[in-house]
């Protein structure tokens, strides 16, 4: 079963759509990737969706990737009395400490001394999703005087942002330290890590991870887009977090971090995810309005590898609906004109390496075959990326020994995916590739299809071959 377009869909399992029936039925509907949203559920709910998707993935005969989304460290007020909520004006002032204490009118407690220690005169605070802006007038080690600049209410356990520093602490809590243990015992293929700040955290998460799973970040805070560059040195993958990101920069600043995200994530051949809120009235309504549908379609204009769909078929009633319109927007795009152009318009420079260069050439290769379809010969997946990164027209076909490489590589721009041996020779390199691209319906009898591949086979980053051949 192969998707008629190269952006991939991934979907979030919870409630309405962990069952098999429902997971396979979205497998149906075009998803590559699921998610597993570790900010709610327990384990055994989260057992059943990945046993869910690998009954799927027999049913489809693809692979099919699962990710992990940690939840990341929550900073939240304290409690209040009777579970009061407190209004405040413009204007009016108001008092954080660091001790736990029962909020009221006139204080309440913020029991994070990570944030006491970032204290100072002028810094915002964003209470509730940015509903109230609160600006400090004054500090000690534990306390703070603040005025409020944008009137809402305070109530039990609400979240906290700071987006103007950098916090002295570590993006993973101790939930996910357990909760990634769980995930790595299950299989998942990624590992997404919530509230990135440092190239520090990824490093973190990839020395807990040691290469079990590809480990993605999750840029959502301002200081994450200050240190883009190093940050991607530590990723397999990385998710434009719209949410989180939305609260802590202005409206009119996402869509820029967005394109900046995109674009040096694909300079380095990382794959990217746009997600949250693309199709967020479908929680509720069988169809998207006209502004999520263009939304969804400038996401695939801007080459991201796959669009994310959160509540839409986590908790949403219509899951299958969301996915499916999804799919036929992305596969409308692919189709017009212009996103050919803007897809063969900007080529990364290819890197001084023979893999790159092999890459780079197959592209080329391709359109003046006049190729159907370009085929990588890929233990690890690395080849299989590269060509991703050059955005060719024609599909990439990977062809692997690996199934966790195969699931990993489902979330990447216009790849099939297949699992083989490893072949004993080129001649039968060239036979397996012409048999498999025919016969997933790549390419027809007697079509040129470009092959990459290394010698000797089944050495990882040996790639060192094209060769132009023929579907059987």
């Amino acid at each position: 079963m192969i998707r008629n377009r190269r952006t991939r869909i991934v979907a979030t399992l919870g409630p309405r759509s962990r069952d098999p029936d429902t997971t396979l039925a979205l497998a149906q509907a075009g998803v590559d990737v699921f998610r597993l949203n570790f900010s709610h559920g327990s384990f055994d709910d989260h057992r059943l969706a990945y046993e869910s998707v690998r009954s799927a993935e027999l049913a489809v005969q693809r692979p099919l990737g699962v990710l992990a989304d940690l939840q990341g460290p929550k900073l939240r007020l304290g409690t209040f009395k009777d579970g009061k909520k407190i209004k405040l004006e413009a204007g009016d002032k108001f008092r954080l400490v660091l001790e736990k204490i029962e909020g009221d009118e006139k204080q309440c407690s913020l029991p994070h001394k990570e944030i006491f220690a970032v204290m100072k005169k002028g810094l915002n605070l964003l209470v509730d999703d940015g509903k109230v802006r609160l600006e400090v007038t004054d500090h000690g080690e534990d306390w703070a005087e603040v005025v409020c600049i944008r009137a809402g209410f305070l109530s039990d356990r609400k979240g906290v942002n700071v987006p103007e520093a950098v916090l002295p602490l570590s993006a993973i809590s101790e939930k996910d330290r357990k909760d990634v243990n769980f995930a790595l015992e299950l299989g998942v293929d990624w590992v997404a890590l919530s509230f990135v700040q440092r190239a520090a955290d990824m490093a973190e998460l990839r020395s807990i991870v040691k290469g079990r799973a590809a480990v993605l970040a999750k840029i959502e805070k301002p200081a994450a887009l200050k240190s883009l560059n190093e940050i991607l040195d530590y990723c397999d993958g990385v998710m434009v977090a719209r949410g989180d990101l939305g609260v802590e920069l202005a409206p009119e600043e996402v869509p820029i971090a967005q394109k900046t995200i995109l674009r040096a994530a694909r300079q380095r051949g990382v794959p990217t995810i746009v997600a949250t809120q693309m199709l967020e009235s479908m929680i509720t309504s069988s169809t998207p309005t006209r502004a999520e549908a263009s939304d969804v379609a400038n996401a695939v204009y801007e080459g991201t590898d796959a669009l994310m769909l959160s509540a839409e078929t986590a908790s949403g009633d219509f899951p299958l609906e969301a996915v499916e319109v999804m799919s036929r927007i992305a596969e409308r795009v692919e189709k017009d004109p212009r996103w050919a152009g803007l897809m063969d318009a900007e080529h990364s420079n290819p890197e001084h390496e023979i893999s790159d260069a092999i890459s780079a050439a197959a592209r080329v290769a391709a359109d003046v075959s006049n190729a159907k379809c370009l085929v990588a010969f890929s233990a690890r997946g690395t080849t299989a990326l590269r060509i991703s990164r050059e955005r060719p027209l024609q599909p990439i076909l990977t062809l692997t020994p690996n199934i966790q490489s195969a699931r990993k590589l489902a979330l990447a721009w216009g790849m099939e995916t297949r699992i083989i041996y490893d072949p004993k020779d080129i001649e039968e390199m060239a036979e397996l590739a012409s048999i498999y691209s025919s016969g997933i319906g790549l390419a027809k009898s007697g079509d040129r299809i470009v092959v990459v591949a290394g010698v000797p086979f089944g050495t990882p980053g040996a790639t060192n071959l094209l060769r132009i051949a023929r579907a059987k």
